[in-house]
């Protein structure tokens, strides 16, 4: 009876193997997809710039952190957006910021 309870929770297991993995590749074919920010997000980290509010700025996806090694991981900002931002006096400033998929509204 032990080996009938293992070999359903591997096909389980298998079941919802297959179906984070499908849900793993939908969110990494986002990477590349142009986005933009749908709520008030203010930053702090831009070289130069005090304060950075977010709201309607356009970047680009780069990478989903929501994997590491092949396995899910509960990063809680998992969408690695780079951004482009025109500095007075010093010209174009790229930099990153990682949001969740609510805070995203894509273009593409």
């Amino acid at each position: 009876s032990c080996q009938a309870v293992s070999t359903a929770s591997l096909d389980k297991d298998e079941k919802n193997a297959s179906v984070s993995g499908s849900a793993e590749a939908d969110e990494e074919a986002k990477v590349g997809a142009k986005v933009k920010v749908k709520v008030p997000l203010k930053v702090y980290h831009v070289v130069r710039v005090p304060e950075l509010d977010l709201i309607g700025m356009e970047g680009v996806i780069k990478q989903y952190v929501g994997i590491w090694k092949g396995k899910p991981i509960s990063a809680n900002l998992p969408y690695k957006v780079e951004f482009l931002k025109e500095i007075e006096g010093r010209g174009p400033v790229k930099f990153f910021v990682h949001l969740k998929e609510e805070e995203l509204e894509f273009l593409d």
